[in-house]
């Protein structure tokens, strides 16, 4: 038997009894008799007892289901004695129920039922509207997208933590590195080689980085993600996190020297540190964004929240003129 999903499940069978029948889950929730029902009415048979008697030579009435079992009040008074049995009768199978509902149609939640809260689909994310006139828009109260680029070691993830945390609003920080290695057997790891393997792991795990903030973004969470998008690879770079996310998205680069990148690399340990040639060689790549029209932000100079600071400024004005990309 199926049951509406959060409804009370049946009562376990007795030892040596079949299933339970005329159960109703009003029987296990004390909330007053239905509408229509008198206030009181005869207490459930004893235990064992199947009905009244009747005169010998006459064929038993069949005994309607009581429309709601008395609730038990307090311990039974014997520790050993056998739990009431249900009476009534067996349904019958391909008889109509005054329960049964039309094909297709939704069964409503009983009132109590908890776990039908609706959240709204999420979709492609729109451009946020620029305040009037010459007004500043307000980043730190506006529900955006942001998609934060730079090399390994230019403290993307540190920086969208900080501004994640620091916002009036509700907001959420995705790092692709990080769903990436949510595959923990067969991880590719681009260090050994970026191939076919690598590549599909990193898109599924923009995928999955574009989904969540869509219903982010579609429940009034903010989003800040953050990758280290090469402006030369167009096929895994820029045009699928738009694509993933929404026009809406805005891209800000955090480039600072490779000096700064070098050192900070140099703290890192386990699969996020890379070979010095390497950070050089991404960090040189990281140049082309020069000239793309995407703000930069250049944090050799600043810490943190420094940085988080610019990187409102920086969205101000992505807010009152986005970038063409």
């Amino acid at each position: 038997m199926q049951h509406a999903v959060g409804s009370p499940l049946p009562p376990p069978h007795q030892p040596g009894h079949g299933p339970a029948t005329g159960w109703s889950p009003a029987a296990h929730h004390p909330s007053g008799p239905p509408p229509g029902a008198a206030p009181g009415g005869p207490p459930p048979p004893a235990p064992g007892f199947a009905g009244a008697p009747h005169p010998p030579g006459t064929a038993p009435h069949p005994q309607a289901p009581h429309p709601q079992a008395a609730h038990p009040q307090g311990p039974a008074p014997h520790a050993h004695a056998p739990a009431p049995q249900h009476a009534g009768p067996a349904p019958q199978h391909g008889a109509a129920s005054q329960h049964t509902h039309a094909p297709g149609a939704p069964v409503p939640p009983t009132p109590d039922t908890t776990g039908h809260i609706q959240l709204p689909p999420g979709g492609p994310v729109a451009m946020p509207s620029p305040p009037p006139g010459t007004a500043r828009a307000d980043t730190g109260a506006t529900t955006l997208a942001v998609l934060l680029i730079g090399p390994a070691g230019a403290g993307k993830t540190s920086v969208a933590k900080y501004w994640a945390e620091h916002r009036s609003v509700p907001t959420a920080h995705i790092s692709l590195d990080d769903v990436r290695e949510w595959v923990r057997s067969g991880f590719a790891d681009p260090q050994s080689g970026w191939n076919d393997h690598s590549e599909a792991q990193y898109r599924l795990a923009r995928r999955t980085c574009g989904f969540s903030a869509r219903n982010f973004l579609a429940n009034g969470i903010s989003c800040i993600l953050d990758d280290a998008v090469f402006p030369d690879r167009p096929v895994v770079g820029l045009g699928g996190w738009k694509r993933h996310v929404g026009p809406g998205l805005l891209p800000v680069v955090l480039l600072p020297g490779l000096e700064i990148v070098l050192e900070r690399n140099a703290e890192r340990s386990g699969n996020r540190r890379l070979t010095d040639e390497e950070v050089a060689r991404i960090h040189g790549r990281m140049a082309g964004w020069y000239g793309s029209g995407l703000p930069i932000i250049d944090n050799s100079q600043l810490d943190v929240p420094a940085t988080a600071r610019v990187l409102d400024d920086v969205l101000a004005r992505s807010i009152a003129s986005p970038p063409q990309w």
